[in-house]
């Protein structure tokens, strides 16, 4: 007996799908705005500075991750790719005509 391929069922996991993120931030921004941290922690010698560059940070890495997961990869992939023309954007040309006396 053969199974048609309309009747297969194939078992989905939620875990799979979801993004990857430490304390609701993205892995990758929040590597960052760990490094970041102690970065102006090795540098300043100011702990203050480091730890709240870190949270500054994480802050606004939760804030990219709520709005685009895959938001470094755009910013990093959007270098490569030249600007397009938009019809529906309209930018305003001031277009002048010089007149020279000829016969002066």
């Amino acid at each position: 007996m053969s199974r048609s391929a309309d009747s297969r069922v194939n078992p989905v996991f939620k875990a799979m799908n979801r993004p990857l993120t430490v304390l609701g931030a993205e892995r990758r921004l929040f590597f960052v705005a760990l490094i970041s941290g102690g970065a102006i922690f090795s540098l300043l010698h100011s702990l203050f500075g480091g730890i709240a560059l870190f949270v500054i940070g994480v802050v606004i890495a939760r804030r990219a991750t709520k709005y685009d997961i895959e938001i470094l990869r755009v910013l990093f992939n959007s270098s490569k790719f030249r600007r397009r023309y938009d019809p529906m954007k309209f930018e305003p040309t001031e277009i002048r005509i010089a007149r020279r006396d000829v016969q002066g």
